[in-house]
């Protein structure tokens, strides 16, 4: 426990008094202080003026980082026939129908990612209980209901990073790993906060980018000047 607090107490001192700071200051900030001994993920963590219980203030939306994630992305498909063979071809972790389904239901949830054509809704429908909570329900909104298994599968095994504004309309992911080096962690920020910002929906007002922070698994977060992740310095 003495090792954790000083690398705290360390870490807390050298973001002391860096509030609002640039993306590419952030970038190291969070990188060099990330001292753990297994390989942090990078977060960032976006609070926008949206009430997500309003349909036309819902932000969602998919972005492939430019550098990925860093993280293994375990995809389960809901499919049949030929579509369950090309789900399969192009590297899919799991995949079934009613089979799937029933696992699922029994609390077998081993993957990050869910997937399904069009005519597995009516099956995956049932499950909206277990995957909506986990944001693992398909969604054509995001190209995770589709005939085009192929390349659904390979995005999400290619570093997308999918998007939902929750509660009090925070937006946040992970968008890389303390191994990166800055430059790909700011690239990788820099692309995540550009498609939330497109993301901005009709029912939005004021401002729409009220914070945007970033740390890492077990250090301190860091808050960055909206203007400067924006581009409207």
């Amino acid at each position: 426990m003495a090792k954790f607090g000083k690398r705290t107490t360390a870490a807390r001192a050298a973001f002391d008094g860096k509030h609002n700071v640039s993306v590419s200051e952030a970038a190291s900030l969070v990188k060099d202080n990330a001292k753990a001994k297994f390989d942090e993920s990078i977060e960032i963590a976006m609070t926008l003026g949206v009430d997500p219980r309003h349909a036309d203030q819902m932000v969602r939306g998919t972005v492939s980082l430019p550098h990925g994630t860093g993280k293994t992305v375990r995809v389960a498909v809901f499919a049949r026939g030929d579509k369950a063979e090309e789900a399969k071809a192009a590297g899919a972790d799991i995949v079934g129908a009613e089979d799937l389904m029933e696992t699922v239901q029994g609390g077998t949830i081993e993957f990050d990612r869910c997937i399904a054509t069009p005519d597995m809704m009516a099956v995956v429908g049932r499950l909206g209980k277990v995957l909506g909570p986990r944001n693992l329900m398909p969604n054509p909104r995001v190209g995770t209901v589709t005939m085009d298994v192929k390349q659904a599968v390979e995005d999400a095994k290619g570093g997308q990073v999918q998007f939902k504004a929750e509660k009090a309309g925070v937006v946040h992911a992970g968008i890389g790993k303390a191994s990166f080096s800055a430059q790909q962690i700011e690239e990788n920020m820099k692309a995540f906060v550009d498609a939330v910002s497109k993301a901005k929906p009709t029912g939005a007002k004021g401002t729409y980018m009220k914070k945007i922070a970033v740390s890492s698994t077990m250090g301190p977060g860091v808050s960055i000047d909206v203007a400067s992740a924006t581009g409207n310095e």
